[in-house]
């Protein structure tokens, strides 16, 4: 069983810069408080059973926020170091740790670094600090930038100062903020050894501090075990989920998790956040909303709500553009957007802090066709036995009950479920679920 808090969390994650409104660009003049707006926001994640808060970007930016200038102030966009010190406080009140974005790969070309070595060129101390850095041609150089964008310069991560000063920043955060881990941007390509020497100098610097890793290919367990980060973000089952529901094909899911047995229960698993199309806007089905956010919190992994899409809200990315992924949305309105998917996920996340089986319990596969699917996770003495049907239509589902024991609790409605001859017979109306509570006898 899970014994650490991430192990046990359910996120919620806010794009910053979108649910305020920022301004697009970063100002001299720019000065905004938005932390008061942010503070407004920890009753409705505590009414969701959010235990985590991932938050970012957070540094001072000069626009979209992943083009660091100054990676030890909060975006004046937002708000202030103390307003943020604040917020950090009245989360940890709440039962709520904060996890903020690392831009470690890159920074903006306003960062000092970057902008001493355009001055002074070969002369400059930082010159090493950057990867690819050339004097032979360019504005006025030559540098490697992520995935060419000219105004996100590579950081040379193998340059010992330039570790030691991203070291130094977060144990800046750690000692201002008290911030209780971090969420890697761009993971997938970050150094190796930079990431295992940021695992050991993280924990020395706060117990379960957590390291998170924005990863979308690969094989996970590469990022994910003992020397390296806690987690990484679950893209692959964030497809299947969908497409899954979409294609009346949940052997693509069942597949998944069986491939990631490995590193699943670690991973940080999501229906969609501020670089993917709203889930309501990519499921064909809205009805089956709610099996997909059943599967999310009781299938293995650390669950993870995108602001906004608890209301059921809609959005997609352009070619151009992000913004409808990242709205300004004030709490002010939770009211008229509240629908019965926001307590259907409120009852889920109840669900998932109260049940020790959803923190780290095995995985049991119990039944699997291209529309119904069933599985259990097991505690020291009970399961949680889940149910799904993505069919338009009701389904009856006789499942295997892997314990001895004469009856179940349906936790969604709290009814009685019995056990006869081993199994439970369950109906299950199209596009939604059971979550069954069975106590070993």
């Amino acid at each position: 069983m899970g014994s650490t808090w991430y192990e046990k969390a359910v996120f919620y994650h806010i794009y910053p810069l979108g649910l305020l409104g920022a301004p697009k660009q970063n100002t001299a003049d720019t000065v905004c408080d938005g932390m008061k707006e942010l503070e407004s926001w920890i009753p409705h994640m505590q009414a969701l059973g959010c235990t985590g808060l991932y938050i970012g970007p957070l540094f001072e930016s000069s626009s979209h926020g992943y083009d660091t200038r100054d990676y030890r102030l909060v975006d004046r966009r937002l708000g202030d170091n103390q307003g943020f010190k604040r917020f950090v406080s009245l989360c940890h009140d709440a039962g709520i740790r904060v996890v903020v974005d690392g831009v470690f790969n890159h920074t903006g070309r306003e960062f000092f670094a970057f902008q001493d070595i355009k001055e002074h060129r070969e002369a400059s101390p930082y010159r090493d600090w950057y990867r690819g850095v050339n004097f032979g041609w360019g504005d006025p150089f030559g540098y490697d930038a992520w995935q060419g964008h000219g105004e996100l310069p590579c950081l040379n991560l193998l340059n010992p100062q330039v570790k030691q000063y991203l070291f130094d920043v977060i144990r800046f955060w750690i000692d201002t903020f008290d911030i209780d881990g971090i969420r890697l941007d761009c993971a997938n390509v970050l150094d190796f050894g930079f990431m295992s020497e940021l695992r050991r100098e993280t924990s020395s610097m706060k117990e379960d501090f957590w390291l998170m890793g924005e990863v979308i290919h690969g094989e996970y367990a590469r990022w994910v075990n003992p020397d390296m980060l806690h987690s990484v973000t679950n893209y692959e089952l964030h497809k299947g989920l969908y497409s899954g529901h979409n294609d009346h094909n949940y052997f693509e899911i069942a597949h998944t998790i069986r491939r990631l047995e490995q590193v699943g229960y670690q991973l940080y698993t999501f229906v969609d956040n501020h670089d993917e199309d709203r889930l309501a806007s990519k499921i064909n089905n809205k009805d089956h909303l709610y099996s997909v956010y059943t599967l999310l919190y009781t299938l293995p992994g650390i669950p993870s709500v995108y602001y906004g899409s608890e209301w059921g809200m809609e959005g997609r990315r352009t070619r151009e553009s992000d913004e409808a992924l990242r709205p300004c949305i004030s709490i002010e309105e939770e009211k008229q957007y509240h629908t019965d998917l926001t307590d259907y996920i409120a009852k889920l996340g109840q669900i998932h802090g109260e049940n020790e089986e959803l923190h780290g319990g095995r995985y049991k596969e119990l039944l699997l066709t291209t529309r119904q699917y069933a599985f259990a996770r097991f505690g020291e003495h009970s399961v949680i036995l889940t149910a799904v049907n993505n069919d338009e239509a009701d389904a009856v589902m006789n499942i295997p009950v892997p314990i001895h024991a004469s009856a179940g609790e349906n936790l969604l409605d709290h009814t009685a479920v019995p056990v006869i001859n081993g199994q439970i017979t369950v109906t299950i109306p199209g596009g939604r679920g059971a979550v069954l509570k069975i106590r070993e006898e």
